[in-house]
């Protein structure tokens, strides 16, 4: 009978080690960029909500700015300033855009940023 012999199986305890630090890294990373995208269907869904309001072509700059406003405070949406909203107003045509960054900081002196550029028209230019 031949004897074969024993070849180690598994991992080092270093390589152990790299492993969890790579899953607890990325865990974390994701725990981090979640939240910008869960605002950013906030806002998405604030401004779906605004463009199937009936008439919204109709209505003045400052109002169309009020329903988002409104909607965001109810969201809890605080990364939009009012620089970020741009309307755009003519008879029987209304544009909305909204652009806005986020900064989240990671570990130390590293950060994620997320821009995001979202936009709307209602009626005949």
């Amino acid at each position: 009978m031949i004897k074969l012999p024993k070849n180690q199986q598994g991992l080092t305890f270093i390589s152990l080690m790299l492993v969890l630090g790579l899953i607890v890294f990325f865990v974390l990373l994701t725990l981090k960029i979640a939240p910008i995208y869960l605002d950013h269907s906030k806002v998405t869904n604030a401004l779906k909500g605004v463009q199937q309001e009936p008439g919204i072509q109709n209505k003045s700059e400052y109002e169309i700015r009020q329903m988002l406003e409104k909607r965001f405070d109810l969201n809890y949406v605080n990364d939009i300033t009012k620089d970020d909203i741009k309307v755009i107003k003519r008879p029987n045509y209304v544009k909305v855009q909204i652009q806005y960054e986020t900064v989240v900081k990671l570990v130390g002196n590293l950060s994620a940023l997320a821009e995001f550029d979202d936009a709307f028209e209602a009626g005949q230019e």
